[in-house]
């Protein structure tokens, strides 16, 4: 005989007096903030069927990447990615991310710009995005002056001169390989991807950007939806 009960409901119930509790507070903000069904979707707006909106993704694809090589390589250390060749390999696929991480990023924000990915109350968002973009450039930087070999060096010597006289070289020595290798594989990568992790809670709390509508006159006819509503256009699954 088959058991026709209805299934019981994972939400937890809401109690009076939950309201004195401190957890129960955090816990309510962040259901209102980040539903479920914003947090992971099953459906999108069809209009991210477009190819520009997809440079985000692939940017945060080529930093995983990034990120599980430079761990590594940072476990096996400078002499496994100069002598061995895996330890070459893995050096070089780090290196390619990155480049390809760049490339995707660079698209990604010249897209966003260019669609005024700021509005509808998306402000914070896309400076989360710029901050990144910043971010990741001294990531790289101290990188390129982390390789132990003759390129770092000249990369570190070209740069001190540069660095001093702005001050700064007073506490980033450039020059001091432990130093930048701590920057790079600890307080960088770290600050990129709690930024990018802002970035990515964003975008689901305010939604993707719609694009632009504009008449047959090319003036704009709609701004873009509120940080509340997805959008009038017919949604598909992902």
């Amino acid at each position: 005989m088959n058991d026709a009960r209805e299934p019981e409901s994972v939400t937890p119930a809401i109690h009076e007096e939950d309201s004195s509790q401190w957890t129960a507070r955090i816990r309510n903000s962040l259901v209102r903030a980040l539903p479920p069904e914003r947090l992971i979707p099953d459906r999108q707006p069809s209009y991210m069927a477009s190819w520009i909106y997809i440079f985000g993704a692939l940017t945060i694809a080529a930093l995983t990447i990034v990120i599980l090589t430079g761990v590594v390589l940072s476990l096996e250390g400078p002499m496994w990615w100069h002598l061995s060749s895996v330890g070459l390999f893995v050096n070089s696929l780090h290196l390619w991310s990155v480049e390809l991480f760049f490339f995707f990023m660079v698209i990604h924000l010249w897209g966003k710009f260019f669609m005024a990915a700021w509005r509808g109350n998306r402000q914070l968002t896309w400076m989360t995005g710029v901050i990144t973009f910043a971010v990741s450039i001294g990531a790289a930087f101290t990188g390129y002056v982390s390789q132990t070999n003759f390129d770092s060096q000249w990369i570190a010597t070209q740069a001190k001169d540069g660095i001093n006289s702005t001050g700064i070289g007073a506490f980033f020595n450039v020059m001091n390989f432990g130093q930048m290798l701590m920057w790079h594989i600890v307080l960088l990568p770290a600050g990129v991807v709690l930024i990018t992790g802002l970035h990515i809670l964003m975008v689901r709390r305010r939604g993707i950007v719609p694009p632009i509508e504009l008449d047959e006159n090319g003036r704009v006819v709609r701004e873009a939806a509120s940080d509340t509503s997805v959008s009038t256009n017919e949604e598909v699954a992902v």
